[in-house]
């Protein structure tokens, strides 16, 4: 991180000084006021300028990869991440590890508790939320999957006994996507019940 110490008339005019030669913005700034501007006689003999330090503060989205890297060295594992952004969302995806198991945990707990930790590191100095996704082994996609198959057949069971079906406890994505699946099936209503970690979908014939 290159740190420069910049001089103008006024703190305002260092702090334009520093992002000229930065070549950056004044939200990616980060500056300390070394000495205040001060007037001389009659204003111009013994005048000092503004001096700041400044440097461009870290990509926080590569602060995250960097936070993310580390962690999964620390659990033993050795992974590759690639990033791919879009619009409304940043996914990595972690390829290459030993034991993705691990990295997943039981019902993706694992793998949600690093994308929770990698977002807040992520967030915790950018003004503007920026969403992160993790993924491994297109595990996302295989879990979307597995709970759509898992709905339809509770959902069955609800209609075909007329009796109330609770799923197991899961996240808001997961049970979003139960709610989104069984929207359109005729004969059932979904409810969410619980609180914190027990909170959980149950399906009930209507």
């Amino acid at each position: 991180m290159t740190h420069i110490t910049v001089l103008g008339k006024t703190i305002d005019e260092a702090i334009a000084n520093a992002m000229n030669e930065l070549q950056t913005t004044r939200e990616k700034l980060s500056y300390r006021i070394l000495e205040e501007p001060q007037k001389g006689f009659l204003g111009i003999i013994g005048s000092k300028p503004a001096k700041i330090e400044a440097h461009v503060l870290p990509d926080p989205v590569e602060v995250a990869q960097s936070f993310l890297e580390e962690t999964v060295r620390l659990m033993g594992q050795e992974t590759t991440i690639n990033k791919t952004e879009s619009k409304d969302r940043i996914l990595f995806e972690l390829s290459n590890s030993e034991d993705a198991g691990r990295l997943i945990g039981k019902r993706g707990q694992t793998l949600e508790a690093l994308e929770y930790l990698t977002n807040l590191v992520c967030n915790r100095h950018d003004q503007s939320y920026r969403r992160l996704e993790l993924d491994i082994g297109n595990y996302r996609e295989r879990r979307k999957q597995t709970l759509e198959q898992l709905a339809i057949r509770v959902a069955k069971k609800a209609k075909d006994t007329q009796k109330s079906c609770p799923l197991e406890a899961m996240n808001a994505l997961e049970r979003k996507i139960v709610h989104e699946r069984l929207k359109s099936v005729s004969g059932v209503v979904t409810e969410s019940e619980g609180k914190g970690a027990n909170r959980h979908i149950v399906i009930k014939p209507q």
